[in-house]
């Protein structure tokens, strides 16, 4: 699993998946998510503007990425 540092918190999935290099582009990343592809904790997440906190980990094909705050 990566962890993925970020700076500020929550960052919302469609552009965690893009800054973890999970998807090219923000088409790509909703179309994942609107298609079931996408999991956070576990659970499948079909809302692109899901807010994401501090270790929540996403979940794409075989990729896998977990959000740390950057302090």
């Amino acid at each position: 699993m990566n962890t993925i540092l970020v700076k500020t918190l929550p960052i919302r999935l469609g552009q965690f998946l893009k800054f973890a290099d999970m998807v090219q582009d923000g088409i790509e990343a909703k179309i994942h998510i609107r298609e079931g592809k996408v999991k956070v904790n576990e659970e499948v997440e079909t809302r692109r503007g899901k807010k994401l906190q501090h270790n929540d980990v996403v979940r794409l094909f075989d990729m896998e990425a977990q959000v740390v705050l950057d302090q």
